[in-house]
């Protein structure tokens, strides 16, 4: 028997082939040069959808980016719920983990963090309709660190959203750096982020 698709999960469906032809797009053209119209014809679909899921073209890529950071934290995630204390082993790990997330685009998805930064910076109006947005990201990164930090029985030793807030600013400056100056930044930046950290 074939499975019926509710609306709810052909509204996902569509959110999601959108967000996929959306990473593709701002990836290979830049977050300015890319149109909506770019990535509705790469989903398949009409720029309306667009429109009915994300509403401008700041949402979408917010959207795309807070995805990606998603990504990113699930993996680390991952490493810290396994491990009782965060040693030189256990950054070694998150570090290759990190490093290899970035192998495929990862310079170009940094990049573009720049670029949309840019843009935020040079259009207050738009800064302004997403400022919403980017305090719930920083919201949800600090209560994932938050969780973290109580899962390993430490302590933060800033606040947590202080903390999401330096995550957020520095990460794709890491990947940037990494690859530009050809350095490995991964493992000594991990090393400044646990200095937060005040392990049991």
């Amino acid at each position: 028997m074939v499975e019926r698709w509710t609306r709810e999960r052909r509204r996902d469906h569509t959110r999601s082939l959108l967000l996929d032809a959306a990473e593709e797009v701002f990836a290979e053209k830049g977050f300015t040069q890319a149109t909506l119209d770019d990535i509705a014809y790469a989903a398949g679909f009409t720029k309306g959808a667009i429109y009915k899921h994300f509403g401008t073209k700041e949402e979408l890529f917010l959207a795309v980016h807070e995805r990606h950071w998603r990504r990113y934290f699930d993996t680390f995630a991952e490493v810290v719920a396994s491990v009782a204390e965060l040693g030189s082993r256990e950054l070694d790990e998150i570090a290759q983990r990190w490093r290899r997330l970035t192998r495929d685009r990862g310079a170009e998805r940094a990049a573009l963090g720049h670029e949309f930064t840019l843009y935020l910076l040079r259009n207050p109006e738009a800064r302004e309709r997403v400022a919403a947005r980017r305090r719930e990201a920083v919201e949800s990164l600090a209560g994932f660190i938050e969780e973290g930090i109580d899962r390993i029985g430490a302590t933060l030793l800033i606040p947590a959203s202080t903390f999401a807030h330096v995550l957020i600013a520095t990460t794709d400056s890491v990947v940037l750096g990494s690859r530009l100056d050809d350095v490995d930044l991964y493992r000594p930046v991990l090393e400044m982020y646990v200095s937060v950290v005040k392990l049991p």
